[in-house]
């Protein structure tokens, strides 16, 4: 199943729903269009029992070049005050929020540039695969912005307060192999070859234990913020939890009798 707009196309098959960024032009800038149109499909896909991942990627040669520059001149004089602005940033910053957040896998194909919000937004996903010749930075610096999309907790988080402050203030673009050395990316694979290589990898989360994994995510994002004694406490109860699953009770058997689990994701 296919879904496409002007700055959006959408696309389901075998379980893994896939968003690519359609402004090939721009190397993927946002447009609010794009940014609504994304929210609206995770929220959806959050709830549809037959998405078991969710792959973002972009068109073209880029991921996302983050906000279109050439239109911050005429968003300046917006008859908008200062509080509505922030009001719609907030709403924007949704789409971040749902990558992180929600109950799915999301996983981040970055195939090209990812400047700016495009850098934030790629690191709000749970996973992050990167074509050899993608590109990174943060880019607000060069346009006089602090940034956005969560870029800076989820810098901080992967890198350090100090090396977060030089990617932020120096502005640098770097080759995907300095961001798998400095632990943005989770692996690196051939431009040739790179999307279907992160198709595989989705298609294989999509088809497994949901349930486990939706627990997971939810487990690994909370110990960001817990102590020892709380995360213990949350496991107890999400371990037993996926115990009572039909994928529990399946991969048990599967393991029993030598073959490989058919999870339901259920």
């Amino acid at each position: 199943m296919a879904t496409d707009s002007d700055d959006l196309k959408f696309e389901l098959s075998d379980r893994v729903a896939t968003l690519t960024l359609n402004r090939p032009g721009k190397l993927n800038a946002l447009s609010e269009s794009m940014i609504m149109g994304a929210i609206e499909h995770l929220r959806r896909c959050g709830e549809d029992p037959d998405v078991g991942a969710i792959v973002l990627t972009g068109e073209g040669r880029g991921f996302c070049a983050g906000g279109d520059v050439s239109a911050m001149g005429a968003a300046a004089h917006e008859a908008m005050t200062f509080e509505q602005r922030v009001d719609r940033q907030r709403v924007w910053h949704q789409l971040s929020w749902l990558l992180s957040e929600m109950p799915k896998v999301t996983i981040a194909a970055v195939n090209g540039p990812a400047a700016g919000a495009g850098l934030g937004i790629a690191l709000s996903c749970d996973l992050c695969f990167a074509s050899e010749r993608a590109r990174f930075g943060t880019a607000f610096a060069k346009v006089g912005f602090g940034g956005d999309f969560g870029t800076t907790w989820q810098l901080t988080r992967r890198v350090g307060a100090m090396k977060a402050k030089e990617l932020f203030f120096l502005g640098e673009v770097f080759s995907a192999e300095e961001a798998d050395r400095i632990g943005l990316v989770n692996r690196l694979f051939p431009h040739e070859t790179f999307l279907a290589e992160v198709r595989q990898i989705a298609a294989r989360i999509a088809n497994g234990p949901l349930v486990s994994y939706r627990y997971m995510k939810e487990n690994v994002n909370l110990s960001l913020t817990v102590d020892f004694r709380t995360m213990l406490d949350r496991e107890a109860v999400t371990h037993l939890r996926c115990g009572q699953t039909a994928d529990h009770r399946e991969g048990v058997t599967a393991f029993v009798e030598k073959r490989q689990p058919r999870f339901q994701g259920r």
